[in-house]
């Protein structure tokens, strides 16, 4: 078994070892305001629940060269966001969003995916997703790089409604077969939802 030091290795071979070994990792597709009104939408798959009570989500969104990127700073901005879960009927319009647009550009209107008003938040949905969360800015967390110069921001949400396909609830339940769930993989690979089994929790 290989044994390495984090520190001795460079910023790309760690990221590379996270990516390829936790594994899969869902996707938070996040929609926000500019202060000049565009919508942006990215994905992030540094992204999980954090409590029930309240309901707080997390995505962890890298900077570049320590500059906030648009989902973190308009998040910051307008204290609001959507989280989609991305599944296997719109991921390729989901992807199309990862692309570098400018901050006047939206990446919506790129992958020609369709707006849909929030009930709770000022941040359009994208009516193609079968689940979507409207959360509040809870906190944003600078973390990693420098204390002047931080990596990362660590976006935490609340949730603050839910929509979730008719389709998919069942007494309560949402039903992973038909939610079809995209998970992410390293590099550019991506994985479906496999086969489900059970394990009965021990008292």
């Amino acid at each position: 078994m290989k044994s390495i030091d984090p520190q001795n290795l460079s910023i790309k071979e760690n990221y590379k070892f996270l990516t390829g070994s936790i594994i899969p990792r869902p996707i938070a597709f996040v929609t926000t305001l500019s202060s000049d009104g565009v919508l942006n939408a990215a994905p992030f798959s540094y992204f999980n629940a954090l409590t029930s009570d309240p309901p707080l989500i997390a995505i962890s969104i890298g900077r570049k060269d320590g500059k906030q990127k648009d989902t973190s700073r308009n998040a910051d901005e307008l204290g609001e966001f959507v989280v989609h879960i991305p599944d296997e009927t719109y991921i390729e319009a989901v992807n199309i969003t990862a692309a570098n647009l400018e901050p006047d550009q939206s990446e919506v209107e790129l992958a020609n995916l369709t707006k849909v008003k929030s009930v709770k938040v000022g941040v359009p949905g994208i009516a193609e997703s079968k689940i979507r969360m409207e959360c509040v800015v809870e906190q944003i967390i600078p973390l990693g790089g420098t204390p002047d110069k931080p990596s990362t921001d660590l976006l935490i949400g609340r949730v603050v409604h839910y929509h979730i396909s008719d389709e998919l609830y069942h007494d309560g339940r949402i039903d992973a077969d038909k939610l079809r769930p995209v998970g992410r993989l390293a590099g550019t690979n991506y994985v479906k939802l496999g086969e489900i089994f059970s394990l009965e929790r021990p008292q």
